[in-house]
């Protein structure tokens, strides 16, 4: 019930605290802001690349973070970039599924990989975790798997606050909201195989 209740939560404070459309300013701001937000294209505030190697790359034990299409990361013994980055799953059924990669890293050929960011990357994180999802919906063709192309992301509209201390706040504040939920959502997991071990 509680990571229910912080799902939720999360969900209405991104309603709350982004612009809806066509409004300059969110329902929800932190106090001393009042400047209209602006509207920019994800590739003029990013890098955007994507990874070169083939998904069975990985090794076991290896030194360093390896993002592919899924939701769980691997390791590899070499890496190509080197974080703050943000990685975006561009295919598969978790497709849109974005990690905060820090230090040295590599990643799949259909991951891509956001770099030199021109504004916050947590605040960045949640805009594009907010808008990504309907532009996948919206571009996915009937039967085909959904998948992400690169002018997808480059052409991506966000709203962002023109104050990077207003950025962080946001960005700060939602990064606290997803630790929780994580932290929750391990414990369920761990007592759902807690009952599973019991019951066998």
């Amino acid at each position: 019930r509680k990571l229910d209740l912080l799902k939720e939560q999360k969900k209405g404070y991104l309603q709350k605290m982004f612009p809806k459309n066509g409004s300059k300013v969110p329902e929800l701001r932190f106090a001393g802001f009042a400047d209209d937000w602006e509207k920019r294209k994800l590739g003029e505030i990013t890098n955007i690349s994507t990874g070169k190697l083939d998904a069975n790359a990985m090794v076991d034990n290896g030194k360093y973070d390896f993002y592919t299409s899924g939701i769980k990361k691997y390791k590899i013994n070499t890496p190509s970039f080197e974080g703050p980055a943000i990685t975006i799953a561009g295919n598969g059924a978790t497709v849109g599924y974005m990690h905060l990669a820090d230090n040295k890293f590599n990643a799949y050929q259909r991951t891509y990989v956001l770099q030199n960011f021109l504004a916050d990357r947590n605040f960045l994180f949640s805009e594009i975790g907010n808008k990504l999802p309907k532009k996948i919906n919206q571009e996915a063709r009937n039967g085909n798997i959904p998948y992400i192309v690169m002018d997808m992301l480059t052409e991506l509209k966000l709203t962002l606050p023109i104050s990077d201390t207003e950025q962080q706040m946001i960005g700060i504040f939602l990064k606290q909201l997803d630790n929780l939920i994580t932290v929750n959502q391990r414990r369920v997991d761990l007592l759902k195989q807690e009952k599973k071990a019991l019951l066998q």
